[in-house]
C-alpha cells in the first residue's frame, strides 16, 4: 500500500515519526493539527550526472593524468563484490529489499529510541532516502544550497520522503543500491565504492573481501570522523565501527559468529593508495598543465570558465592528446644528459610536429616548479626568457621573401649603430632607431657577409644591417605570421634589436614557429587535444588549425641556409643528426639565457636554458651544469647538444624526409667575381653594392682576366680572330655587347658620367645614407 492512499491521520503519524526520527527535536512538537495539509505524493527527483573524473590519455591511449573535484569511478552493481553489498545493507538498512521508500518498522523503532533518548539516538532514513539526500547535496552549487540540503527542517525531510517515493517507483532495488554505492562518500577523498576500494585497499570493488567490505560499510556513516588519513584516533574509531558491522552481519545470519570473530581480529589494513591526481602527480606534469589550460580556455567545453572547469573536473570525459610517449622520453633523457635536477639553470624543451602543430613532448630538467616552464602564461607559465638569436631566422625569412638570394650580402663591421632614429620604424609608424646604442658581435666576424655566412656565424652586425634594409615592421609581421607572441601575453617589443631576440619566449611557441618552416611555410596552431569522449560515449574530434603563413619556396630557401648551421656554422662542433635538419642557436647578452631551435620535415624542437631565480642576475657564466663547469654557455654549448640527443632518439626508426630543394633560379647562389683582385675568385667583394651594373660573368673577357687587364686578353671562346674584338669579346676601348661600358669603372677609366665604384652617382645607392634595394644596384 502506498502512503498517499493511507488515512490522513496514519500518514501524519508516520510522517511525524519519519521526521522526528531524523531530527534532533522534541517528539512532542510532531505535526499535530496539520495532518490534513501533508502532501506525500511522489515528487520527481532531478538527478544530475554524478561528478566523475576526467581522464587524460597520450597518443597511444595510455592514461597520463586525471582531473576531478570528487575522486569517483562509477561502477555497475555487478562489479561490486556481493559481500560488500551485504555489508552495506546490513548496517544501513537491513530491510532494504523488503520495504518501500519508508521502512515503517525501522522508522517506528527509531522514533521510539529517539523519544526515549530525548534526541537522535537512531537514524530512520532508508538507503533510498540517503541516496536522495546525497543527490540534493551533490546538486548544490552554492553554499546556501548546500546548507538547505542539510537544514534540520520538516520541509526538507518531507521533500526527501516525496523524492524517495518517486525513486522507488522509477528504479529497482538493485538500481537504487548501485546509485547509492556510487554516490556515497567513504572518507580519505574517495567518492563511490570503486574509488574507496582502490584508495583504502588497492583493489577494485569486485575484489573486496569480508573485512574490507565491513570496513567500507562502516566508513559511510561518519566518513570524516573515521577517515584513516586523520590519524590513529580516526583509525581506531573506524575499526570499532567495522566490528559493529561484522556483529550486525552475524546477527542477521549473513555470516557466522565464527567468521565475525575471526574478522574482528584483523588489522585495519588501510593502504592509503595515492589518489591518481591532477598534473602535480602526473609523469607529464607540464603537458598536463597545458591541456588543462586549453580546456579552460576553449568554449567548446562550456560557455563560461566555471562551466568549463566543471566539465574538466566533474564531466567524466576521456581526452586523447598529442603526447608521444617515445618522443617525451627522448626529450626528458636528452635534457637529463646535460642538465641536473638540482642545477640552478633549468632546461626546458618542446617538440612539435610540422604540418599539424601537434605538441609531441614537453619536458624540463626540474618537475617541482609551480609554473609551466615549457609554456606561456596562458598555459600556466610565467614570463619566459629572451629568445636570443633564434629570432634572426625571422629577419632571414623576410629578406628572402623580398627577393634576396642565398649569396646576397654586404660589408659589415665589428659594431653597428643605427644611422638615425628613422632607420627603424615599428608597426605603429614610430621611429625606434637608437643612434646612441652600438651592437657588437658575440659570434662571427666582420667583413663581407651573405645571408648564408651571416646566418651560419650568427653575426649580430649583419642582422642589424639586414633588418634595417628589409624593415623592422616587416620582420615583426613575419614573426607574428608564425605564431610568435610574448610568453607573458604582452605586446611584442618592436625595437631595432628585435632581430637579436629581446622578447621573452617559451619553448612551445618557438618550436612551433620553426615547425612551420619545416612544413614549407604552413603554420599550424599548437595542438594538444585530438579527441574528446564524453561520459555518454559521444566523440568529438579536434583537427589541426593551419594556414600558409609564408611562401613555400621562401621556407625552402631558409631551411637550406639553416641546415648549414650544423656543418659551417655555430653548431659545427656539435654536428648534425644524420638526416636533413636545420636550426639556429640563440645566446643573449652576457649569457643570460641560451637557446637552440631546429627542425626536420618530421619534427621540430626548441630548447631554452636559463636560471628561474632571475636570468639577468644569475647568468650562464662560470656555472656548473650537469656536473660540468662552463666559463660561458652559448646556444651550441648545452641547448644544441640537448636538441641533438633528443632528435636522435625521438626520430629513431622514422624514415628521413628530405627538405624540398630550393628554387635555384629564384634563390640560387651567384658567384661573386672581382677581376682586379689578386684573387679574383676569392672572398673580397667588389664593394658594398656588388659588381657594377651590366657586368656579365659569361663573357670570356671578364671571366678570364689576363695580365693585360680586363678586355685585353687573347682570343675568347667566341672570338674568331686573335686580338680582334668580336661581338662577345670586348676590345681595349671598344665595349662589346656584354661588356660594361660607361658604368664599368676600369682601373684608370671611370667612364663617362660614372663617379667611381665607391660613389654610384646621383640617385644611386648610398645617396642620403639609404641603400638602394632595386635590381641592378647591388643586392643588400
Amino acid at each position: 500500500m502506498r502512503l498517499r492512499t493511507m488515512p490522513g491521520l496514519l500518514v501524519a503519524g508516520i510522517a511525524a515519526g519519519v521526521i522526528t526520527a531524523g531530527l534532533a527535536l522534541p517528539a512532542g512538537i510532531a505535526l499535530s493539527g496539520v495532518a490534513e495539509t501533508i502532501d506525500l505524493r511522489p515528487m520527481e527527483l532531478t538527478e544530475p550526472p554524478l561528478a566523475e573524473k576526467t581522464t587524460l590519455l597520450d597518443a597511444d591511449g595510455k592514461r597520463i593524468a586525471q582531473f576531478y573535484d570528487q575522486y569517483r569511478e562509477n561502477v555497475t552493481i555487478d562489479k561490486v563484490a556481493p559481500v560488500m553489498r551485504t555489508a552495506i545493507v546490513a548496517i544501513e538498512d537491513d530491510r532494504f529489499y523488503q520495504h518501500g521508500a519508508i521502512d515503517i518498522e525501522g522508522t517506528i523503532r527509531a522514533l521510539a529510541a529517539n523519544l526515549s533518548a530525548g534526541g537522535v539516538a537512531q537514524g530512520g532514513s532508508s538507503i533510498t532516502q540517503q541516496y536522495v539526500k546525497q543527490v540534493l547535496l551533490n546538486s548544490a552549487t552554492t553554499d546556501e544550497q548546500k546548507e538547505a540540503a542539510l537544514a534540520p527542517s520538516y520541509v526538507r525531510k518531507l521533500n526527501e520522503l516525496r523524492y524517495a517515493l518517486s525513486v522507488e517507483e522509477k528504479y529497482t532495488k538493485d538500481q537504487i543500491l548501485e546509485k547509492y554505492l556510487n554516490i556515497a562518500y567513504f572518507g580519505a577523498g574517495a567518492h563511490g565504492i570503486q574509488a574507496a576500494a582502490k584508495r583504502f585497499f588497492g583493489v577494485s570493488a569486485a575484489k573486496l573481501n569480508l573485512v574490507q567490505s565491513a570496513t567500507l560499510a562502516a566508513a559511510v556513516r561518519l566518513p570524516t570522523a573515521t577517515d584513516p588519513e586523520g590519524g590513529k584516533s580516526n583509525r581506531d574509531a573506524l575499526v570499532a565501527r567495522r566490528n559493529v558491522v561484522l556483529d550486525r552481519m552475524a546477527e542477521l545470519g549473513k555470516i557466522t559468529p565464527a567468521e565475525a570473530a575471526k574478522a574482528k581480529k584483523s588489522k585495519l589494513g588501510y593502504k592509503g593508495v595515492p589518489i591518481p591526481g591532477g598534473c602535480e602527480t602526473s609523469e607529464y606534469r607540464y603537458f598536463c598543465q597545458y591541456v588543462s589550460a586549453e580546456v579552460l580556455a576553449d568554449k567548446r567545453f562550456g560557455k563560461t570558465r566555471s562551466d568549463r572547469e566543471r566539465a574538466l573536473k566533474q564531466g567524466g570525459m576521456t581526452i586523447r592528446t598529442t603526447l608521444n610517449p617515445k618522443m617525451q622520453d627522448a626529450a626528458q633523457k636528452g635534457i637529463a644528459a646535460y642538465v641536473g635536477k638540482k642545477d640552478g639553470p633549468v632546461a626546458a624543451q618542446a617538440l612539435v610536429e610540422p604540418g599539424s602543430g601537434a605538441i609531441r613532448a614537453m619536458a624540463a630538467s626540474r618537475d617541482d616548479l609551480d609554473y609551466n616552464v615549457v609554456a606561456d602564461r596562458a598555459h600556466g607559465g610565467l614570463g619566459g626568457v629572451q629568445a636570443g638569436s633564434t629570432f634572426k631566422t625571422f629577419t632571414l625569412l623576410t629578406a628572402l621573401s623580398q627577393g634576396m638570394r642565398l649569396s646576397d650580402g654586404f660589408n659589415v663591421g665589428g659594431s653597428y649603430t643605427a644611422p638615425s632614429p628613422s632607420a627603424f620604424t615599428d608597426c605603429a609608424g614610430n621611429a625606434v632607431g637608437d643612434p646612441n646604442h652600438a651592437v657588437t658581435n658575440d659570434e662571427g666576424s666582420p667583413g663581407y657577409t651573405t645571408l648564408q655566412t651571416g646566418t651560419w656565424g650568427s653575426v649580430n652586425t649583419f642582422f642589424m644591417e639586414l633588418e634595417e634594409r628589409v624593415g623592422l615592421c616587416e620582420t615583426v609581421k613575419t614573426a607574428k605570421s608564425l605564431g610568435i607572441k610574448r610568453a607573458d601575453g604582452k605586446k611584442l617589443q618592436e625595437f631595432e634589436t628585435f632581430t637579436l631576440g629581446i622578447n621573452e619566449m617559451d619553448p612551445v611557441t618557438v618550436a612551433n614557429a620553426y615547425a612551420a618552416i619545416g612544413a614549407r611555410g604552413k603554420y599550424c596552431k599548437p595542438m594538444a587535444i585530438t579527441e574528446v569522449v564524453d561520459r555518454d560515449g559521444k566523440k568529438t574530434s579536434f583537427a589541426p588549425e593551419c594556414s600558409q603563413a609564408i611562401d613555400a619556396e621562401v621556407a625552402d630557401a631558409a631551411a637550406d641556409i639553416l641546415s648549414g648551421v650544423f656543418t659551417k656554422g655555430t653548431m659545427r662542433g656539435v654536428g648534425g643528426i644524420g638526416r636533413p635538419a636545420a636550426g639556429k642557436t640563440g645566446t643573449n647578452d652576457n649569457q643570460s639565457s641560451a637557446w637552440f631551435a631546429g627542425f626536420t620535415p618530421d619534427l621540430a624542437g626548441a630548447v631554452s636554458l636559463a636560471d628561474p631565480r632571475g636570468a639577468s642576475t644569475h647568468k650562464l657564466n662560470n656555472v656548473t651544469i650537469g656536473g660540468r663547469w662552463y666559463g660561458s654557455v652559448f646556444g651550441a654549448t648545452v641547448p644544441g647538444p640537448i636538441w641533438k640527443a633528443t632528435m636522435l632518439a625521438a626520430l629513431e626508426g622514422v624514415p628521413a624526409t628530405p627538405f624540398t630543394p630550393i628554387n635555384e633560379e629564384r634563390f640560387g647562389a651567384v658567384e661573386r667575381f672581382d677581376p682586379w683582385s689578386d684573387d679574383p675568385y676569392g672572398e673580397d667583394p667588389w664593394d658594398q653594392y656588388g659588381p657594377p651594373d651590366g657586368w656579365d660573368q659569361t663573357d670570356p673577357g671578364t671571366t678570364d682576366p689576363g695580365n693585360d687587364g680586363p678586355g685585353n686578353d687573347g682570343p675568347g671562346q667566341n672570338d674568331p680572330k686573335p686580338n680582334d674584338p668580336g661581338q662577345n669579346d670586348p676590345g681595349p676601348n671598344d665595349p662589346g655587347q656584354n661588356d660594361p661600358g660607361q658604368n664599368d669603372p676600369g682601373p684608370n677609366d671611370p667612364g663617362p658620367g660614372d663617379q667611381g665604384p665607391d660613389d654610384p652617382g646621383p640617385g644611386g645607392p648610398g645617396q642620403g645614407g639609404t641603400p638602394d634595394m632595386s635590381t641592378g644596384a647591388g643586392r643588400g
